[in-house]
């Protein structure tokens, strides 16, 4: 069985299912197999309380089967987490979920509604890549900088833009047969502060 590394829940009852803080717990525990005697242990629950959310999160899709084996007269089902961990989809939330077009572009929420779309897009172009079994190509650049004044970051901020522009003038074909669109966002915030 394949673990994936992030797994995206776009299904309400999956992401209702792992909201549950005792669920969430059990799912945890399940980044190695184990059954239910062995997370009830490790978590300090009966075996018939795993089971009851084990239920839940294979119906889900959240947990897969890796074996059944003889124990004392009964079958032990050992079960994995399908990913290492998840992210809830924005449309888990309809009409409600944050879009550009109804956030100020000068805003952090804009920011907010374009991490939002982005989320929400990768997970249907990954899916249908996955159901064509081919890879989806992206990119990403993440890094942190330091700067030394507002000036600066403003400066920084205009070279960027510029850098980006000259790029994309160079770079876009709109009509070339065989081309493909791609979508560029670049964000900056500051960095948070580490927890202790």
């Amino acid at each position: 069985m394949r673990v994936l590394d992030v797994a995206v829940l776009d299904d309400p009852v999956a992401a209702a299912a792992v909201l549950d803080p005792l669920r969430a717990r059990v799912l945890a525990a399940l980044a190695q197999p184990g059954s239910a005697t062995t997370v009830g242990t490790s978590l300090g629950l009966t075996r018939q309380q795993v089971n009851y959310h084990l239920r839940v999160l294979e119906a889900c899709g959240l947990v897969t089967l890796v074996e059944e084996r003889p124990r004392r007269g009964l079958t032990e089902r050992v079960v994995q987490a399908t990913a290492s961990s998840y992210v809830v989809s924005p449309t888990v939330l309809g009409a409600l979920a944050a879009e550009p077009d109804r956030a100020d572009r000068l805003s952090a929420r804009y920011l907010l509604a374009l991490a939002s779309r982005t989320l929400r897009e990768v997970a249907q172009l990954l899916a249908g890549a996955a159901k064509e079994r081919r890879q989806l190509a992206t990119l990403a650049i993440d890094t942190d900088i330091r700067f030394a004044s507002a000036a600066d970051r403003a400066a920084f901020a205009d070279e960027l833009g510029a850098a980006v522009r000259s790029l994309a003038s160079k770079y876009h074909h709109e009509q070339t047969a065989g081309g493909r669109w791609h979508r560029l966002v670049v964000t900056a915030y500051p960095t948070p502060k580490e927890s202790s």
